[in-house]
């Protein structure tokens, strides 16, 4: 019996360009759903644009509802104009998720690298092609926006992989440790501390 499939939505915000990529994981295969760019017009005004990023979230997480939400953090440049316009574009997009009930996920950008190349430092050419043998694709890329942001989607995956490993990898030991340190009930104190009872 197929598992249902988890959907993540990762974006690459942009006041021209922004990315998105959604991944669906389901019997321990990562595939890819959809990934694009939302292209924004340069002569509509800057809240005009924050509206067809909203509605372009919406619309994402309505076709496709899925259950995580990931969002590359914007990279802190010298243009405090562009940093501003750009922090806006974000979180429209994350107040977007957060209204629709969806956890909300931020990485950087070097963190993102680093989760699916193993190098934060790789250039977007090398994050492509690893994504291409991730998620076996055989189709080629017309933007970097686009594969920036399905790498925020499976950068996100990997993580929360690894964060469900932990409690496996510790062991029952350690669960059965813990469980020792506190007691469980005021006669497992007693019994524990009974130079402590008057």
């Amino acid at each position: 019996m197929q598992k249902p499939s988890k959907i993540i939505l990762g974006i690459d915000p942009g006041t021209v360009v922004m990315g998105f990529g959604l991944i669906a994981y389901s019997d321990s295969r990562l595939t890819l759903v959809e990934m694009g760019v939302l292209k924004l017009p340069v002569r509509k005004d800057a809240y005009e644009r924050l509206k067809l990023i909203h509605e372009k979230v919406l619309e994402l997480i309505v076709r496709h509802a899925p259950q995580d939400f990931a969002i590359e953090a914007p990279f802190f440049g010298k243009n405090v104009q562009s940093m501003l316009k750009l922090g806006r574009a974000q979180g429209v997009a994350i107040a977007t998720a957060m209204h629709a009930g969806i956890p909300v996920t931020e990485y950087s950008p070097k963190k993102v690298k680093q989760s699916i190349t193993g190098n934060g430092n790789s250039d977007k050419q090398q994050v492509w092609k690893m994504l291409q043998c991730v998620l076996e694709l055989e189709r080629g890329i017309d933007t970097y926006d686009a594969s920036d942001a399905l790498a925020v989607a499976v950068c996100h995956h990997f993580h929360h992989k690894a964060e469900r490993r932990i409690p496996a990898a510790l062991g029952k030991k350690a669960g059965e440790r813990g469980r020792r340190n506190r007691p469980g009930s005021w006669e497992d104190f007693v019994r524990q501390n009974p130079g402590k009872v008057i």
